[in-house]
């Protein structure tokens, strides 16, 4: 059997599920990504993520377009979800639930119209859970609570914390078996060891996982960086959806692709 001529015909072969790493201020990239796929007639029929990948997961999976979404990130300003408080983190967290349950179509994972597995680090077990029901706003504010930047979510009596800090690739809630495309951000966080695994993109049968190089970081203080690094990422998935797949099945080994993206000159 041939392999196909290129990522958007491998995508093409049949349902695909699409995974999203963490990376702080990632959401930006990502949903560039999406705006990509969707532009091709390419779309997953099932979504997983981390953090920055379990917030464009979810607001997809409810049913907000990658327009929608990139409408609301074009909008976000920093005094919108900054609320310092006491705690085991900077900010408390309220703000930004507020804007979660504001744009959400839907409440729960349960009610999106396609299936989302959120990736959310246990913190007394120290261990991933993927969470798949329940309130929709909570399970993606405890995925993107960054150590230290914002308080655990408490859910069933049990405290939480971003996802990335145990499952980055936001991969833990799909099957074995599942055909999936992955968009890896690279990592530039000074607490990751070199050659830690978290670095690395998955590897796993039947998935496919690109990274685009020298996006533009995003932060709190530099909302304008994600809005570049949102256009850069739909130029380069784009070129990625046309970048020829080698003769090794996907099916045995999977594939890593990476984009060489150029930082544009600007502050």
């Amino acid at each position: 059997m041939n392999a196909p001529a290129d990522l958007a015909a491998w995508l093409r072969e049949g349902p695909f599920a699409l995974a999203m790493s963490s990376g702080f201020f990632g959401f930006f990239a990502h949903c560039g990504m999406l705006m990509a796929l969707t532009e091709h007639g390419l779309e997953p029929e099932r979504l997983s993520g981390s953090s920055a990948g379990a917030l464009i997961a979810g607001l997809y999976g409810a049913g907000m377009t990658p327009a929608d979404i990139a409408r609301v990130l074009r909008e976000l300003r920093r005094e919108d979800f900054w609320d310092p408080f006491p705690g085991p983190g900077l900010l408390r967290g309220r703000r930004f639930r507020a804007i979660l349950e504001h744009h959400l179509p839907v409440t729960t994972l349960e009610q999106c119209r396609r299936p989302v597995s959120v990736s959310v680090c246990d913190v007394l077990g120290w261990r991933t859970r993927a969470l798949n029901q329940g309130p929709l706003a909570t399970a993606l504010h405890a995925s993107c609570s960054v150590p230290l930047m914002f308080h655990p979510v408490w859910i069933n009596g049990r405290p939480y914390i971003d996802g990335g800090v145990t499952d980055r690739a936001g991969v833990a809630g799909l099957p074995v078996g599942t055909r999936i495309l992955h968009h890896h951000l690279g990592s530039r966080s000074p607490w990751r060891r070199p050659g830690s695994p978290a670095l690395r993109p998955p590897q796993r049968a039947g998935l496919i996982s690109f990274t685009i190089q020298g996006l533009r970081r995003a932060g709190p203080s530099r909302m304008h960086h994600g809005l570049l690094a949102l256009d850069q990422a739909r130029a380069a998935t784009h070129a990625a959806l046309e970048m020829p797949l080698d003769d090794v099945p996907v099916a045995q080994a999977g594939h890593i692709l990476e984009i060489a993206q150029t930082k544009e000159k600007g502050p």
